[in-house]
């Protein structure tokens, strides 16, 4: 009888430990895709075919506690060009007061900026390497994935809005502040959401660099289109692109898109660029894609050729064909 109220004594014991340690929900998700790529190209080290592989391993893990509030842990690891690496890795606290993240992860206007490309599944914006011209009109954010603070308000109605710092270090004066907002509503039969970013790296000796994305996204039934503008300003560059996509969705099971972007440098005269493109997407079966990507470009040096432009203009084609597969 002794030993059976000892053995009971310890079940309870262990029973009371495990309730009071946070067991995570955890899952994990994944991506990979294979692309072969031919293009042709006035520049001899950009032409001909390219094979590429990228893929991507997604874990979550979430707790709630017994205030209310879910926490959260996401770490991606990205696979490509032989090469394994931590792409984020960050927690967040998030509740009625909306949700704070903190770690290596994509800053406040990563979450709220439209741009032309935003509707097809594989971008394909050439131009020359060495070319300082944006290829898209989203927001350029030259802080990506490193350390920062991001803060997410609570949806008010339509709107979404955040911001976001990340700190360059003691020695450094190149903090960069993101700030984002979205509003969605709908009208009749389509939806309309207008969104805007802007993200400014400060520099303490010359000029601070800042970029912003402004653009609407409509949605009715099968069809989607965005359009949209970016602009970015830093020593020696006053850089701006519009740009506008486009998709619609058939019965069979393909998707169709298309996109074109204009940029030029109002400080580098001349400077130019132009894009546009077409992409067939089909979906073979569950969480397995085919897509085929055609794209024309066009690069304009400009008449003040310096250190921040290509010294050569370049003009081409490429089409790609993509088999993506995610889990």
């Amino acid at each position: 009888m002794r030993k059976l109220l000892i053995n009971s004594t310890a079940l309870a014991t262990v029973a009371a430990l495990t309730a009071s340690v946070a067991v995570a929900d955890v899952s994990i998700s994944g991506s990979t895709e294979m692309k072969y790529k031919t293009r042709s190209s006035l520049v001899t080290a950009t032409n001909g075919d390219t094979m590429v592989s990228d893929s991507q391993v997604n874990f979550n893990f979430s707790n709630k506690t017994d205030s209310g509030l879910t926490i959260g842990y996401n770490v991606v690891f990205t696979a490509e060009g032989g090469a394994t690496t931590t792409d984020e890795s960050s927690f967040s606290i998030s509740g009625g007061f909306g949700k704070v993240t903190l770690g290596e992860n994509d800053g406040a206007a990563d979450s709220f900026g439209i741009a032309a490309v935003d509707l097809v599944a594989e971008e394909s914006l050439d131009s020359v390497a060495s070319a300082r011209i944006n290829t898209s009109s989203d927001a350029i954010n030259t802080n990506a994935d490193n350390t920062k603070i991001v803060y997410m308000l609570p949806a008010m109605g339509g709107l979404t809005a955040g911001v976001s710092f990340a700190d360059s270090g003691a020695a450094s004066g190149g903090d960069t502040t993101d700030y984002g907002l979205a509003y969605a509503m709908v009208a009749g039969e389509t939806s309309i959401t207008i969104g805007g970013s802007s993200t400014t790296t400060a520099s303490a000796t010359t000029k601070d660099t800042s970029s912003l994305n402004m653009g609407v996204k409509l949605v009715s039934g099968a069809l989607k289109v965005t359009v949209s503008q970016g602009t970015f300003d830093a020593v020696d560059e006053d850089r701006k692109a519009t740009g506008v996509g486009a998709s619609y969705a058939l019965e069979n099971g393909i998707t169709l898109g298309a996109y074109m972007v204009n940029s030029s440098d109002d400080l580098d005269a001349g400077e130019k660029y132009d894009a546009s493109g077409v992409e067939a997407s089909y979906t073979i079966a569950a969480g397995l894609t085919e897509v085929v990507t055609m794209n024309d470009y066009n690069y304009t040096v400009g008449t003040n050729a310096d250190t921040d432009m290509s010294t050569v203009s370049d003009k081409g084609s490429s089409t790609s064909l993509t088999i993506k597969a995610s889990f």
